[in-house]
């Protein structure tokens, strides 16, 4: 815990995570880092915080932060003057704009930015520059969800709200692991399960840890859902289940959708056929979702990130709508977004096909937002979708690229292609608060720093449409600005002065709300308009406010209970989905198909997460999931190394073999890039191909191979200060207490390792070597502290990576401990925590089983006797697998105590 001065006073913010959107109080401590708690007050977590939201004060450092605008001379990047880097930016934009037309520029932008950062964006691209080839990293996120709502309610409107998850007596989870990417939103729907007998159903190809011991798991093949759900819409049909009032008063199409759904899954036996699933599995979901009327269906990246992503959404959505089970208490489907401000990069336009509040590019919505902006050259038609936009950079026919806040070279699928095209562009401009990540190192003309979390002021929207502030508690180091700040000092520089004459983030937020209250009168869904007089007083003191917030009326926590959906006739949509088909074929090259996604503990690129010591301690290397069958098939073993390797890139990545993957199928998650590991960019292996509705690529289902990869040697080094490991080792670099961490694995001569140890280690440098058995070991010392320390062996004689890095957090050593250390083992009866299973309390897997094997026979037990599982309870799962793993040393124990 951070030590706090009582004089300073806490802060009420928004978490920087995820689109849950949790309340955080953060207290500076007066020496640029601040102590983090949960606000109770904010209805979106009421206090409580994930692992990740929990280590926010680990990630205020300023070690890495770009604190300078440079622009690039020859190879190096030099320190500039803001006016000179804003010149610059400007000139280049005006010429490429002048000489190739507004169509060859484009913004690519981030769920990360601020609703005002992404609102002056939008305006200058689309209004002013006129050109739409504004499109954010949310598009890899919530763009089919996005188009989903928009072919059926006729706009993007959010219909539930998190009471709901409290309210519903079953619970319907598809391709989502809420357990570890939304854990205090599931932590809430596993209060409704103890509370009220709340069902679960899991839908997805991967056992996650959001399956419980009593929950139904439909793992079905990839790909299927929407034939799933359409089964359901038949069985509704056939069973007495729909609500004809409402498919008659506030729908249309129902008939031809129905027709379509028999064709494709007309029957249990061949939704099982189509699905992979048993007839009895499928029975068991249809006749719980038929019989119950307060059912929530939340979905997240496993239905968006496919190519038939909107398609599944709405296969989801018309089973509410047939049953009319949508924006009722406890009843309604609910698309779980990924990012702390996604939502809001939605209302303001900050997709390329949107234009600004919930309008499109319709003649009727240009003419609007062009006077209401005064636009002089407002963009009339789409602009390009992520995937899209760095093809066409790749083409030459996009020549200037202003990425903010994002890391493309990693995240986008076929990443090797995006990186080189990225080395095309004429004018390469990179707004981050990073001084490298793989895009900063692609070659940008220009860096220019901006203000990261705790440094900015705005707003965000999470996923039940709930806006809340960001609030500063920290001075902006250096010469940091605002993203807002930057992008209308250019606007100003290219002639557009007046419209950009913004002094704060509360004066675009006034102007925002005002649009989206422009001659609305009810027509459109997002409305803010009572907040567009909102005082700077008013707006710093700003309490959370779910939209819409309309001057006449009360703000509503739900939609369309009633109909009034946004389509010209005021009527939903029953959309009919294609039949379900990936857009790859497995062959005998490629015979698996592998999954991507998130782990626990880390967020995205790891730019802000991979800075926090303890949730680099749960998952610290890239792995590859998969299961036991294919690792006998393709012999690779548990712990080892494999090469996956894709049409379009390869990885090597540790494995890790379990039952909880389907046959067939491989796991990786996204998190790792050549900033902080070796051969792990898992978006160089993703296929891009795309949803022909939403843009979203499709991430989950690419055609891939894997075989073992040996390494000889395996080790670790820790440092106060970064080090550059030798090039031909594989490494992972992870954070720890009091400096920097490497696990590293290699084929090199042992002596080699010696050699460079020397060059990097102090004079007072203590080894030793055991070549002929495979071992080296070294540490160098500053008095009675570790500087460096190296740790090289054949697998398993490499040391004691936890007891080390113990002893490396220390700020000196025993006797006992220094000459203990080369061992690789505990000292003076210490014994290690093991990896840490908790992250929120930093509690280790070994501390955890003695804690079992001394009678803790549940998680509650556990919790009592450690605290692990009790703040986001993410761990809950993996706490109750060690239970049941430690039956017999319990039992034994047991009978020694009888006797």
């Amino acid at each position: 815990m951070t030590a706090v001065d009582p004089a300073l006073r806490a802060v009420r913010t928004t978490c920087a995570y995820c689109g849950v959107g949790c309340g955080v109080l953060a207290t500076p401590d007066g020496r640029g880092g601040a102590a983090i708690s949960g606000d109770p007050e904010h209805p979106a977590n009421f206090g409580r915080l994930c692992s990740k939201g929990s280590a926010l004060g680990e990630t205020l450092g300023l070690e890495s932060r770009l604190l300078h605008p440079m622009i690039r001379c020859g190879d190096a990047m030099q320190r500039v003057d803001w006016s000179d880097a804003l010149d610059h930016v400007a000139h280049r934009f005006q010429h490429i704009v002048a000489r190739d037309g507004p169509g060859a520029v484009a913004f690519y932008l981030s769920g990360q930015l601020l609703t005002e950062d992404y609102y002056v964006a939008n305006k200058l691209m689309k209004g002013f520059i006129g050109s739409a080839n504004v499109d954010t990293n949310s598009r890899l996120c919530m763009a089919s969800s996005v188009a989903g709502h928009r072919r059926a309610f006729g706009a993007d409107t959010v219909p539930g709200c998190y009471e709901d998850l409290d309210e519903a007596d079953l619970l319907v989870l598809v391709g989502s692991n809420a357990a570890w990417c939304h854990p205090v939103l599931f932590q809430r729907m596993l209060a409704n399960k103890q509370k009220r007998g709340a069902r679960f159903v899991v839908i997805d190809p991967r056992r996650t840890d959001t399956v419980g011991d009593d929950d139904l798991f439909l793992g079905l093949k990839p790909g299927t859902d929407s034939a799933l759900f359409n089964g359901l819409l038949v069985h509704l049909a056939d069973n007495g289940a729909l609500d004809p009032d409402y498919i008659e008063r506030f729908t249309s199409g129902f008939d031809d959708t129905l027709a379509r759904a028999r064709r494709m899954a007309g029957s249990l036996a061949a939704t099982a056929l189509a699905t992979g699933l048993t007839e009895r599995d499928v029975a068991a979901f249809f006749q719980m979702f038929a019989k119950t009327t307060r059912v929530v269906t939340l979905y997240s990246q496993g239905v968006n990130q496919s190519a038939q992503g909107t398609d599944k959404v709405n296969a989801i959505l018309n089973c509410h709508l047939a049953t009319g089970r949508i924006g009722r208490l406890g009843a309604s489907p609910f698309s779980l977004t990924g990012q702390p401000n996604a939502m809001g990069g939605r209302e303001v336009g900050g997709l390329a096909n949107q234009l600004a509040a919930h309008m499109g590019f319709t003649p009727p919505d240009i003419d609007r937002v062009k006077r209401f902006w005064k636009a002089p050259r407002i963009a009339t038609h789409e602009g390009l979708k992520a995937v899209q936009m760095f093809e066409a950079i790749g083409r030459g026919e996009i020549k200037a690229l202003w990425v903010m806040g994002t890391n493309p070279a990693v995240s986008l699928p076929n990443a090797d292609v995006v990186r080189e095209a990225l080395k095309k562009l004429d004018l390469f401009v990179v707004s981050e608060n990073v001084l490298s990540n793989d895009t900063v190192v692609a070659g940008p003309h220009v860096l220019l720093p901006a203000e990261a979390w705790g440094e900015k002021s705005g707003t965000v929207t999470n996923s039940e449409r709930r806006i809340s502030r960001q609030r500063t508690f920290l001075k902006a180091p250096g010469e940091a600005k605002p993203d807002w700040w930057i992008l209308s000092e250019v606007a100003r520089r290219l002639g557009f002065g007046a419209a950009f004459d913004f002094k704060s983030a509360a004066d675009i937020f006034r102007e925002h709300a005002a649009l989206s209250a422009f001659e609305n009168n009810g027509a459109r869904d997002f409305d803010i308009g009572g907040l567009k007089a909102v005082s700077d007083e008013g707006f710093d003191a700003m309490a959370p406010v779910q939209w819409p917030v309309s001057r006449d009326a009360q703000p509503q926590a739900r939609f369309f209970a009633e109909g009034g959906f946004y389509s010209n006739d005021r009527k939903a949509r029953f959309v009919a989905p294609e039949m379900p088909a990936l857009r790859t074929e497995t062959t005998p090259a490629r015979p698996l198909r592998l999954n991507t996604g998130r782990i626990r503990d880390q967020w995205h690129t790891m730019t802000r997460t991979g800075m926090s010591p303890r949730l680099g301690q749960h998952l610290p290397e890239p792995f590859i999931e998969v299961h036991p069958d294919d690792a006998l098939k393709y012999s690779v073993a548990d712990g080892g190394f494999a090469r996956i390797t894709t049409d379009y890139g390869q990885c090597t990545l540790r494995v890790v073999v379990s039952e909880r993957q389907q046959r067939g199928m491989l796991f990786a998650p996204i998190h790792w890039s050549g900033a902080n590991a070796t051969g792990a960019r898992v978006g160089s292996l993703v296929a891009p191909y795309t949803d022909p509705f939403s843009g979203q690529p499709e991430n989950k289902a690419t055609p891939a191979s894997i075989a073992p990869y040996e390494y000889v040697f395996r080790g670790f080094a820790l440092s106060r200060m970064p080090m550059e490991l030798p090039g031909h080792a594989w490494v992972a670099r992870v954070a720890v207490t009091g400096g920097h961490g490497y696990l590293f694995a290699d084929n090199a001569d042992l002596k080699g390792w010696q050699a460079w140890m020397h060059a990097a280690a102090s004079d007072d440098l203590a080894e030793y070597n055991d070549f002929g058995g495979g071992i080296y070991r070294a540490a160098s010392f500053r008095g009675d502290r570790i500087e460096a320390c190296l740790f090289v062996g054949a697998a398993g004689d490499a040391g004691d990576w936890n007891v080390v890095k113990s002893l490396f957090a220390a700020d000196a050593l025993s006797d006992m401990q220094r000459r203990m250390l080369l061992s690789g083992k505990s000292a003076e009866g210490v014994a290690s925590a093991g990896p840490v299973i908790c992250a929120c309390f930093g509690v280790g897997r070994d501390t955890i089983c003695n804690a079992i094997a001394a009678g803790a026979r549940s998680a509650a037990e556990i919790g009592v006797k450690l605290k692990a599982g009790t703040n986001c309870g993410s761990c809950i799962p993996e706490l109750k697998r060690l239970i049941a793993q430690t039956p017999v040393e319990v039992d034994k124990r047991k009978l020694a105590v009888a006797n």
